[in-house]
């Protein structure tokens, strides 16, 4: 038997060029996590249409003034001579018209439409940055405790123990009541959006720190995670080299999921009148009003079906998020 031939690493090894596939003998691309994340999210139609919805409601919420302008009336206008004097409700023919897509409130014949679009602002501006207080909290605390562990780890955990035993509704019911109409040097719609991004966010941080705690439990004990502390990585450098870029996937999916929840929370302070005060249009504010007047269902099917369709979106488009995101999800 006569030895191999003496071959060199050029000869035999395959650049990824050289590559090709068999079929179209094309060359054969790798995919990044996130190019494969998003093919995984094309082919969910539902995920898809939620958040095509999501980018809806945000232009709908940045663009406010123009299309109540375009289609509608001053949200704080009021149209008395559209209400019947006796009945304070409105009078024949005066409802539903293209003067008033969404029809006019009892009482002061405000237009539902525009207060409707405007209620948007203070749903989602509140929820986005209380979403983004609760995860940044929640992730920096999570993987701290999860990385140091023991002591750390021990009085963290209590703390969200401590937060979630909290009875947070009564609790933002109380403060949202006796807060001034100025303090910490706010006014008005600024303090009260403030007042109720602190209640929801603060507050709601263990939930997603549990889960960063969780998921970094099981990060630092891999391998890269051992590889950098043999070259001499230091604990903050592996915490926001390492474990943070491997967390973004569970982070995002959460946060899609908590928005909806913070609409809700926001709907029923403002629904239980502790929330922005009027004029200020909010749905649940909205949905307070229209109570007193269930023989008018439009007064109350508009802003309730926003709420509706925007808590659905997020929850489908979170839903799929995270199977596009999951590595082991097929």
């Amino acid at each position: 038997m006569t030895a191999p031939m003496d071959v060199t690493g050029g000869d035999t090894e395959a650049t990824p060029e050289a590559v090709v596939d068999a079929a179209g003998g094309s060359a054969i691309q790798g995919r990044s996590l996130g190019q494969i994340a998003w093919m995984r999210l094309k082919r969910d139609k539902v995920a898809l249409a939620g958040g095509l919805i999501v980018i809806f409601l945000i232009l709908v919420a940045v663009f406010a003034p123009v299309i109540a302008g375009a289609f509608g009336q001053d949200p704080t206008q009021f149209n008395s001579d559209l209400i019947d004097s006796s009945t304070m409700v409105p009078k024949t023919g005066t409802g539903i018209s293209a003067d008033h897509l969404f029809g006019i409130e009892p009482v002061n014949g405000r237009d539902i439409f525009s207060r409707v679009v405007y209620g948007a602002r203070i749903s989602l501006l509140i929820a986005f940055l209380a979403t983004l207080l609760s995860v940044v909290i929640g992730t920096l605390l999570g993987v701290t405790a999860g990385f140091f562990g023991g002591l750390v780890d021990s009085i963290i955990s209590k703390t969200m123990d401590v937060f979630l035993a909290f009875p947070l509704l009564v609790f933002a019911i109380a403060l949202a009541g006796i807060v001034p109409d100025s303090a910490f040097g706010l006014t008005g719609d600024t303090l009260r959006v403030s007042l109720l991004v602190f209640i929801i966010g603060f507050f709601n941080w263990p939930y997603i720190g549990r889960i960063v705690r969780g998921q970094t439990l099981s990060l630092r004990e891999r391998e890269f995670v051992d590889a950098a502390r043999s070259l001499g990585a230091r604990g903050p450098y592996i915490i926001f080299r390492e474990l943070l870029p491997n967390l973004i996937a569970p982070i995002l999916v959460y946060a899609t999921l908590l928005i909806p929840t913070n609409v809700l929370f926001e709907a029923a302070l403002s629904f239980l009148g502790v929330g922005v005060r009027p004029p200020t249009p909010t749905w649940g504010g909205m949905l307070a009003d229209a109570v007193r007047f269930y023989t008018i269902p439009h007064f109350m099917f508009f802003p309730g079906m926003a709420i509706f369709i925007t808590v659905l979106a997020f929850n489908l488009f979170g839903d799929g998020l995270r199977d596009a995101l999951d590595p082991k999800a097929r």
